[in-house]
């Protein structure tokens, strides 16, 4: 038998390493057996309800995909009465996706999702860095650690549930802003969200999405997601969760070699919502071949020239070429 449960977060156990990325269980809803995944993140809730950002919102790009939805969704209220009830029954792991403009907001959030009679396997996703939102003079939480660290402090305080901190991609040193979060209580880590970025149409000269900016996902990012899953990892001994590009079982193994306790599949599941299934059975392949476990593989990297010692850390950044 191969054992294939993992830690996702302290205290949060999932039955295999797949989840599905938030953003994608009300398309997939229908299309695929929840209960086989290894959980499900929700679609990112705020206090109140947003209409997102104006269209066009989404555009294929080489490899990947463009999106500006802006955070589109019912507010807490709406979705503690309507959706999350039809959530815990799904009998997976759940991660409710939440978002403030302040500190203040996202704990009201959180409060609110916890104040629902809830089942054990429920934990909070802290989406500290979309990128497709207006946040005027404020700066996103995921770009200076030491907001991190307030950000999660003060969540900490309001719920003794699972807290993951999602970090951005777009940081100098993705350890640094990971050993913030664990120093500040998180649980565990999700690296990374998507990277900003244009197209423009080359006709009108104008961007096409209406926001002019939206990030980038799908197989274009996945390698720049395994270097930060491993650098992260490296740095922090809670558990890190790998998203960005993922579309087949040998690139979620990437991202569990390189230290990822589990991965979410998002953008490769709209062109098949059949995917995130399709890469647990990969795995549990690939187990079955090398006669390992799911905790033999996290973290295995082996490298080049030096067996199975990774190099320094100072190492690991831009610099090192």
């Amino acid at each position: 038998m191969i054992e294939l449960t993992t830690i996702i977060a302290r205290n949060l156990t999932a039955p295999n390493p797949v989840l599905l990325a938030s953003g994608c269980h009300g398309e997939m809803h229908g299309f695929l057996p929840m209960r086989g995944l290894g959980g499900i993140v929700t679609k990112t809730v705020t206090l109140f309800p947003r209409d997102g950002n104006p269209p066009p919102r989404i555009t294929e790009t080489p490899s990947g995909m463009l999106n500006s939805i802006g955070l589109q969704n019912v507010g807490v209220q709406a979705f503690c009465r309507d959706r999350l009830p039809v959530l815990t029954e799904l009998g997976v792991p759940l991660l409710v996706s939440v978002m403030g403009y302040t500190v203040g907001e996202l704990c009201a959030v959180v409060e609110r999702v916890c104040e629902g009679s809830l089942g054990n396997r429920i934990g909070f996703e802290l989406n500290l860095s979309c990128p497709n939102v207006d946040y005027a003079d404020a700066r996103m939480f995921a770009h200076d650690p030491k907001l991190i660290s307030v950000a999660v402090e003060a969540v900490r305080k309001v719920t003794d549930r699972p807290v993951i901190a999602k970090l951005s991609p777009e940081v100098s040193d993705i350890a640094v802003y990971a050993e913030a979060a664990e120093q500040a209580g998180a649980d565990a880590v999700t690296v990374m969200n998507t990277i900003t970025g244009m197209v423009i149409d080359v006709r009108t000269r104008q961007p096409v999405l209406a926001n002019g900016t939206g990030g980038l996902s799908g197989p274009a990012i996945l390698p720049i997601a395994v270097r930060q899953v491993f650098q992260a990892a490296a740095a922090v001994s809670i558990p890190v969760i790998g998203v960005g590009g993922i579309r087949s079982a040998d690139d979620a193994l990437q991202m569990i070699i390189a230290g990822a306790a589990a991965v979410q599949v998002g953008t490769a599941s709209f062109v098949d919502p059949g995917t995130a299934g399709a890469v647990r059975d990969g795995i549990i392949d690939y187990l079955r071949h090398t006669g390992e476990n799911l905790s033999d593989l996290i973290g295995s990297i082996r490298w080049r020239g030096s067996g199975s010692a990774p190099p320094r850390r100072a190492e690991t950044g831009a610099a090192a070429g």
